[in-house]
């Protein structure tokens, strides 16, 4: 299995390359050449099959350069049930008629980034032990990236994080999970303004190559297509859950702001698990809801950035986005990097033409809108009818399941956090705080360390050369 540029690059790339490196030295993301296809044996074979099993066999499809054994075993040590609360992993509970919950966030952190980060830890310690090497990792946070990325590296031996987020834009559990880590390799950066430009920092840090090489930056932020690939087992793993013939077709409904989760099912459905249906839901930053009822990808300003109570979508550039328009332009590497470099440089935005954009439909996605009035509703509705807590997050994605489910369709939810992340929107829906795990309780009181920085890729650069050896 060999990886290639989405803005041209062809170099044929394994899999541990790109692994430490981010991305592609043309500023584009990785994909596979090409996409293995499942057939109905390899799919009846995977039913049934543990977690740690299922994500194997999935990983070892594209991953060749790491031997089989030494696979299995980092899968069988992430996927476990003392990491993530149950034997299922990622067990489906029933919410409505047809509609299902598919449980994202028993892990450490308490969100769905667990399921990719715990197995990126430790891949990243594998390989840099194999190599000799040690890597600083840059990445950028809206909310639950930043806290699954630094418990995951924590510890691990020849890593460096150093996390951005955008200052007071987090809930304050959120905030407490990261600036409470006082390990000597985590490193949390405070910047002032929003997500996107938190985000816009890691690409412009990526794409000076000099600065890259010499201080071995590499990222977890889901253009990591190793994150994404992780991402992928747990569509197959609640298809299996939810179905008990492979005749059977279902949907997923998925919160998305930097599209990297749902695009983790557009890469199931390509592989040929029987999805109709990848319902995507936003809230307020309704970049990607526009671009699929438009053809328009409109990038709003900051100014134009909503602060909302789903704090981890308030994205208005969605990194991922680039590798579905590649699959859904034919695979056309220089009409990609015409629109996500030039156009969007030059225009903050683009819009397909209609023969570009009439594909679409082909590929099952329909999106939705949530607000925080849709919020607060949902979660009320979803507490007396069911005794289920959801956070707000997850709320934005049964609101749109709900609107958008066609009648007889078997909708699957992935829950995004725990509510106890969100504890002021949760009050304000059902006039009671969510219970947060044991092990996290006062830790809002916890010292924390962070340092503020402006937005300025320059100041981040003299920040990470001032604290990492060459």
């Amino acid at each position: 299995m060999k990886y290639l540029s989405t803005r041209g690059d062809a170099t044929p790339r394994a899999f541990c390359e790109i692994l430490l490196e981010g991305l592609a030295p043309d500023g584009g993301l990785y994909l596979p050449a090409a996409y293995p296809k499942i057939d109905a044996a390899t799919l009846q074979r995977w039913r049934g099959l543990r977690y740690a099993e299922l994500a194997f066999e999935i990983l070892k499809l594209y991953i060749d350069d790491i031997p089989a054994v030494d696979l299995k075993s980092l899968c069988d040590r992430t996927y476990t049930e003392a990491v993530f609360g149950s034997a299922a992993i990622t067990p489906l509970k029933p919410i409505a008629e047809g509609l299902y919950l598919e449980a994202l966030s028993n892990g450490p952190t308490l969100a769905f980034k667990d399921m990719a980060m715990q197995l990126l830890g430790n891949l990243f310690e594998y390989e840099l032990a194999r190599r000799g090497e040690q890597l600083n990792i840059l990445g950028a946070t809206s909310g639950d990236t930043g806290s699954a990325a630094e418990y995951a590296m924590r510890g691990k031996r020849g890593v460096r994080v150093f996390m951005l987020s955008p200052n007071g834009r987090m809930s304050p559990f959120q905030q407490a999970q990261m600036f409470s880590l006082q390990d000597a390799n985590i490193h949390n950066i405070a910047i002032e303004g929003v997500f996107d430009d938190c985000q816009d920092i890691v690409k412009a840090v990526s794409n000076d190559l000099e600065f890259k090489r010499r201080w071995r930056i590499g990222t977890v932020n889901s253009i990591n297509w190793a994150r994404l690939l992780a991402q992928v087992v747990y569509y197959f793993a609640g298809y299996f859950q939810a179905t008990k013939t492979n005749h059977e077709r279902v949907s997923f409904a998925v919160p998305s702001g930097n599209f990297g989760n749902i695009c983790a099912g557009h890469v199931a459905r390509m592989m040929g698990l029987p999805i109709d249906r990848l319902v995507l839901a936003t809230n307020e930053n309704d970049v990607l809801d526009e671009f699929f009822r438009t053809g328009t990808y409109r990038v709003r300003a900051a100014a134009e950035t909503h602060e909302t109570s789903s704090p981890s979508m308030d994205i208005s550039k969605a990194s991922n986005f680039e590798r579905f328009v590649f699959d859904l332009l034919g695979r056309d590497a220089t009409r990609t990097r015409e629109l996500f470099g030039a156009a969007l440089a030059r225009d903050g935005g683009f819009t397909l033409t209609a023969a570009e954009f009439a594909p679409a439909a082909g590929f099952g996605f329909v999106s939705g809108r949530s607000t925080h009035a849709d919020r607060l509703a949902t979660i009320k509705r979803v507490w007396e009818q069911t005794g289920t807590m959801v956070d707000t997050h997850t709320a934005d994605g049964i609101q749109v399941a709900t609107e958008r489910r066609l009648p007889g369709e078997t909708m699957i939810v992935l829950e995004t956090a725990l509510p106890a992340k969100f504890a002021a929107t949760i009050r304000e829906a059902i006039g009671r705080d969510p219970e947060p795990p044991a092990a996290l309780r006062g830790i809002e009181r916890l010292p924390k360390r962070c340092t503020v920085m402006a937005a300025d890729a320059a100041g981040v650069q003299r920040y990470i050369a001032e604290h990492c050896v060459d």
